[in-house]
């Protein structure tokens, strides 16, 4: 498996596995599938703001994508970014979400980040594991705030914090 930055020539290798994502789970909160259009334009926002996109290959696919961007607009969230990892069913219990987020925190480290946010349908336990084995709490956890697949869904809040001296830098 090779970790690397992504390069908009994945972005429908990436757009499949995020529409798989929005069709048959509660990870992405759409309803409706995202285009080429709109992956290119997320892609060029994150990457423009210096937030990385990586992907995880393995035999010359995309098995699967990371990334953070900003928490929220405000500019008092500039040191806080929220992530996402998102696997290619096929590529499932093969290390993939690990790798990317082993990477996605060394990225995290190198830049001015002081906080990682992670939001999570409450009933995501993998995701919930993954995000606690790299040390990741849980902070909060929001009732009800969503609708989909004809139900509500419960947010789980997590968070890592980073070394305090990076929020001194700005």
């Amino acid at each position: 498996m090779l970790v690397r930055d992504a390069r908009e020539s994945d972005l429908p290798e990436i757009l499949a596995i995020h529409n798989t994502a929005i069709a048959e789970t509660t990870a992405i909160w759409d309803t409706e599938p995202a285009d080429l259009d709109e992956r290119l334009v997320w892609f060029r926002t994150r990457t423009g703001a210096g937030h990385p996109i990586l992907v995880a290959e393995i035999d010359g696919s995309v098995a699967g994508y990371a990334s953070y961007g900003q928490f929220r607009p405000k500019s008092g969230y500039r040191f806080s970014v929220e992530n996402s990892v998102y696997v290619a069913d096929r590529f499932h219990r093969r290390g993939v979400a690990t790798s990317l987020m082993a990477e996605l925190l060394v990225r995290a480290r190198r830049g001015p980040v002081h906080a990682m946010i992670a939001a999570i349908e409450t009933s995501n336990a993998t995701s919930i594991a993954l995000h606690e084995k790299f040390g990741f709490a849980i902070v909060g956890q929001l009732p009800q705030v969503g609708y989909k697949f004809d139900r509500w869904m419960d947010l789980t809040l997590m968070q890592l914090l980073f070394d305090d001296g990076v929020a001194s830098q700005g």
